[in-house]
């Protein structure tokens, strides 16, 4: 009898796989592939799964061109300092700035789960002038989507968050990637009355 439950459980999960798999891929397939290769990269860090590199990927490290200049503004090269990635990724708020702090530790210190002393500290580390209240920099951070809650009270860098900094310095193509993923409200229709 618990072999039949058993199979019948394993039949319902790869259902709701195929389910979820179909509705992913209907999803992202309208998308340039640049943004399908984004927002796997942004799915996979999320729900934190390490995922092997592909040999293809290993040949090329990936590099956006800043469409303006010509240069190089965001690499796979993870020797980069957190001062030197601020400078690349120029902050303008202390929510950027948290946001850029937090993309560093998921990215480059493999830390995608922290508190907010791990941001001040790596605050401290890139040289930078210290927070005025780094608490409510993070909450601010959190209100605007950019990072969202993980386990034990610690925070981690959200969909929008990942997107957002990928696309900085360029705060019109990050705010322009935001508002692509964020679902669009439909309004209500108001009966009318005679």
């Amino acid at each position: 009898m618990t072999e039949k439950h058993e199979i019948k459980d394993n039949i319902e999960v790869m259902h709701d796989e195929s389910q979820a798999l179909a509705s992913l891929i209907s999803i992202m397939q309208p998308l340039p592939d640049e943004v399908k290769e984004r927002l796997l990269r942004t799915v996979s860090t999320f729900f934190d799964i390490k995922t092997a590199p592909n040999n293809n990927a290993m040949a090329e490290p990936q590099v956006f061109v800043d469409a303006n200049s010509g240069t190089p503004t965001f690499s796979e090269d993870r020797t980069m300092s957190p001062k030197e990635f601020l400078l690349e990724k120029q902050p303008r708020t202390d929510v950027e700035r948290v946001a850029i702090l937090a993309y560093y530790l998921t990215h480059y210190r493999d830390t995608p789960h922290f508190k907010t002393i791990d941001i001040s500290k790596l605050n401290t580390e890139a040289a930078q002038r210290k927070f005025t209240n780094a608490a409510k920099a993070v909450d601010n951070a959190s209100r605007s989507e950019l990072l969202v809650p993980s386990t034990k009270g610690q925070k981690q860098l959200g969909a929008f968050g990942e997107v957002f900094v990928q696309e900085l310095p360029d705060r019109d193509a990050a705010k322009a990637a935001i508002a692509h993923l964020k679902p669009r409200r439909k309004r209500a229709v108001k009966s009318k009355r005679k």
